[in-house]
């Protein structure tokens, strides 16, 4: 995928297609540490596998053969010299924590994060969509 937005899109809909009806997004840009940190958390039923099985590429709980969306995000967090987990949310569901260096050059651009959110938001009314912004001096 060409930007962060587009992980997080993906870990939504995911989500959503669990039965997730709560959803949140954080996203804290922190230039003094050099760390980008986004969250995607829920209140759906949980992965119900270990988190290494969970970001397995060639494991999947859909109808698909593979199950590259949790890879390929673990991958682009520790290609930008970052970290990647997968725990329970506050929520009561599933919780994707990456936390990538702000100045990495193979860090991948946040991309349209409004963009993103909004194929959620229009197609899933029932669900609440909750996004966080923490950029410096500022909180959203």
């Amino acid at each position: 995928m060409r930007d962060l937005s587009l992980h997080i899109l993906d870990l939504l809909e995911n989500a959503v297609r669990a039965g997730a009806t709560t959803l949140r997004v954080c996203v804290a840009e922190d230039r003094g540490r050099d760390r980008l940190e986004l969250a995607v958390e829920d209140d759906g039923p949980g992965l119900g596998v270990a988190p290494e099985r969970a970001a397995d590429p060639f494991f999947t709980t859909g109808q698909k053969r593979v199950g590259l969306g949790l890879s390929l995000f673990r991958q682009a967090a520790l290609d930008a010299g970052g970290d990647f987990r997968i725990e329970t949310s506050e929520l009561g569901g599933t919780a994707v924590r990456a936390s990538l260096q702000l100045s990495h050059v193979d860090r991948k651009p946040l991309g349209d994060l409004a963009s993103s959110l909004l194929p959620i938001a229009c197609t899933h009314p029932e669900a609440e969509l909750q996004c966080i912004l923490r950029m410096p001096g500022e909180e959203h």
